[in-house]
């Protein structure tokens, strides 16, 4: 199975996960979803990694965060985090079918994960939270880095289809590509907001689009 495919996991493809791995246990429940394509389930899982190699605890915010699957890796690989919230302007009508699916894996889940529809910029975030985001389109990572940095709160983000009329370049396109440039800019500018910056990808055979910028506060403004 390519990581990559936009097929959608139905419970056909249980079979190709049958190990005793959180891994494949958390695909087979979304194989029994039948929601998600193949390719998100492991752009989530890989970010997921990352992230909690760095930052542990805190309330997830998973914005922009569609089926909300980030949020659920993400307190799956650390029980420490009590609570998620996975905020966005269209709530899949499905959503609920991935949750349940694997609540009824993971008992413990159970109350602990909201869905919220509404702008991401009518969510409060606070210093402890956790603000986390796949592929927020565009402009709308900036967004997601300026809520977190305006609260102070650790963030990461795994940027897509970005905007080169509406992001800065920093003038850097005539030596990397625009969408390089944009993601050094977002990083230049965390460090100017007084954050410790980490960078990362995921593998490319997932996604091209696979640069994951992390930051943590390291001075109070």
């Amino acid at each position: 199975m390519e990581r990559w495919g936009k097929s959608r996991l139905t419970e056909k493809q249980m079979a190709e996960f049958p190990g005793d791995t959180l891994f494949d246990k958390i695909a087979r429940a979304v194989c029994r979803a039948g929601t998600l394509p193949v390719k998100e389930l492991y752009e989530a899982w890989e970010t997921a990694r990352r992230i909690r190699r760095k930052f542990r605890g805190g309330r997830v915010l998973d914005l922009a965060g569609g089926h909300g699957l980030l949020a659920h890796v993400l307190i799956l690989l650390d029980d420490t985090s009590k609570e998620a919230l996975v905020v966005d302007a269209g709530v899949p009508k499905n959503a609920g079918r991935l949750s349940e699916a694997i609540i009824s894996e993971w008992p413990r889940l159970a109350g602990r994960i909201c869905y919220v529809e509404a702008s991401i910029a009518d969510v409060a975030v606070f210093p402890d939270d956790l603000v986390a985001s796949v592929h927020a389109c565009g402009i709308l990572t900036d967004e997601v880095l300026r809520l977190a940095v305006k609260a102070r709160a650790r963030v990461a983000v795994l940027p897509c289809c970005h905007d080169l009329t509406l992001s800065d370049t920093g003038g850097l396109t005539g030596w990397v590509n625009g969408p390089l440039a944009v993601d050094v800019m977002r990083a230049a500018w965390l460090r100017q907001q007084g954050y410790s910056v980490i960078a990362r990808t995921i593998p490319d055979d997932i996604t091209p689009k696979n640069r994951l910028l992390m930051g943590h506060p390291e001075t109070p403004v």
